[in-house]
């Protein structure tokens, strides 16, 4: 509790990728009766292995991971993104603001949000977003998850290894 940023950066011990879906379609319901987030998050996937930053040598700058994340929706690839490219906080940073009014203990789980950039041609790390430009761009937006669809989530440094293995979360919901 109140560490500094760069005590935060020097605990940051392991890394790891997760992907967290949103069922847009029920949240507006159930929020409106007052339950939060219950049926409209269903379980958070997380890829197989975690490293510690110096196992990404270069590719760690001590508060960013720099890697190539791909992301597809069943079968189509929707985003070749740039991990740490155009994070706006780094991990540190996240870390820090958590940290400033609780204490945090070995094993704290800190997300940083979806991946996303700038960089024209980059597509996307989250499917409200592509819908948002779609919009803005005057195109039909593209649908929100729908049971049975899949998506693929992985980052690979910058020889093509695969940094924490694959996920493959399957949709699995029931509208009623």
């Amino acid at each position: 509790m109140g560490a500094s940023k760069a005590e935060c950066a020097r605990a940051i011990w392991l890394l790891g990728l997760v992907n967290d879906i949103s069922l847009r379609g029920l949240i507006p319901d159930e929020l409106a009766k007052g339950f939060g987030f219950v049926h409209g998050k269903p379980p958070t996937a997380m890829a197989p292995v975690f490293v510690t930053p110096d196992e990404l040598g270069p590719q760690w700058d001590g508060e960013r991971a720099h890697l190539t994340l791909h992301v597809s929706h069943n079968g189509l690839t929707v985003g070749t993104l740039r991990t740490g490219e155009d994070m706006h906080f780094s991990f540190a940073d996240l870390l820090h603001h958590a940290a400033r009014t609780r204490p945090l203990c070995a094993g704290t789980v800190l997300g940083a949000g979806t991946v996303s950039n700038r960089r024209p041609g980059s597509g996307y790390g989250c499917i409200a977003e592509r819908r948002a430009v779609e919009m803005i761009e005057g195109a039909m937006p593209s649908p929100y998850l729908a049971n049975g669809d899949t998506v693929c989530i992985e980052a690979f440094a910058a020889d093509g290894t695969s940094v924490f293995g694959r996920i493959e979360q399957r949709v699995r919901c029931r509208a009623s």
